[in-house]
């Protein structure tokens, strides 16, 4: 784990392996660099870098709950490529992560060679929001990690065929342990956040989405997701006709990225932009 200074003062933690072309993993709402260690593994010929958002993970909490929202995400992750001098990436944004990079090709295009949307969109669904917005913030009640593990294999809307040990490999991602019993792996003011952000009308990201013309795109998405529809799919795929597409079979939202079919799209994906020159 490595660190940098955001321009605020706040310490940002990262992963940074590898020394092929680079790739910035950025993380759902409440998770962190962690999401990405399997397919990381299963990438090894890229460098890359995934960093723990504010309030998330190894980095720092945020005073004001009211800067963990996209924009100051986004700003964290230009200045990350900044402290890397890194010019133009590709993104691979899984969930909120797909926002952030789509803020940061409405903001600061030219740091973006391409962006990789895992099970996001520009419209989310009511279902999926409101399944988030059940455990968001609050600590799981297990007393254990396999307790930790059945209960999120069997609240797990949409996944099928996902062997038990995986369930264990994903709670060690997704929370600490003290004394054997899981924690939250964030700020639990994360709530405050989002809660407070979905007063008022729900914010357009269509022209987020519509600022990636011109950049390669590439869509995962879970077959059985509750926050990405098919409607939603076929408008992206309408407006943006070039859009590499990827449905993935006994997942909901969101596809983990290490599943082989994810694997290989993401390679083709990278080989592509590293082909044209845009990946540097």
């Amino acid at each position: 784990m490595k660190y940098f200074t955001a321009s605020d003062g706040l310490r940002i933690a990262f992963h940074d392996e590898g020394t092929g072309p680079a790739l910035l993993c950025l993380a759902g709402l409440t998770r962190n660099s962690a999401d990405f260690e399997a397919m990381s593994a299963r990438l090894p010929e890229f460098r890359i870098i995934r960093p723990d958002y504010r309030g998330r993970g190894r980095s720092d909490r945020d005073q004001n709950f009211h800067n963990y929202n996209p924009a100051i995400e986004a700003k964290d992750a230009v200045e990350l490529l900044d402290h890397l001098s890194l010019n133009s990436v590709p993104i691979l944004g899984t969930s909120r992560g797909g926002i952030v990079a789509m803020v940061m090709a409405a903001t600061k295009r030219d740091r973006l060679s391409g962006v990789i949307l895992n099970d996001i969109g520009p419209d989310l669904e009511i279902p999926g929001l409101d399944r988030i917005a059940e455990y968001l913030g609050r600590q799981p009640a297990s007393a254990s990690l396999e307790e930790t593990a059945r209960n999120t294999e069997a609240n797990a809307i949409g996944f099928a065929n996902v062997p038990h040990e995986r369930w264990i490999e994903e709670c060690r991602c997704r929370y600490t342990f003290e004394d054997g019993r899981p924690r939250l792996n964030y700020d639990p003011r994360l709530r405050d956040a989002v809660l407070s952000s979905l007063t008022g009308d729900p914010a357009d990201l269509w022209p987020h989405f519509d600022a990636l013309d011109g950049i390669p795109v590439g869509l995962i998405r879970g077959a059985n997701s509750d926050l990405l529809s098919v409607k939603t799919v076929e408008k992206m795929r309408l407006r943006r006709p070039d859009i590499s597409y990827l449905e993935v079979p006994d997942r909901g939202h969101c596809p983990f990225l290490d599943e082989p079919e994810c694997v290989d799209f993401i390679r083709r994906f990278l080989a592509q932009l590293g082909s044209s020159g845009k990946n540097r």
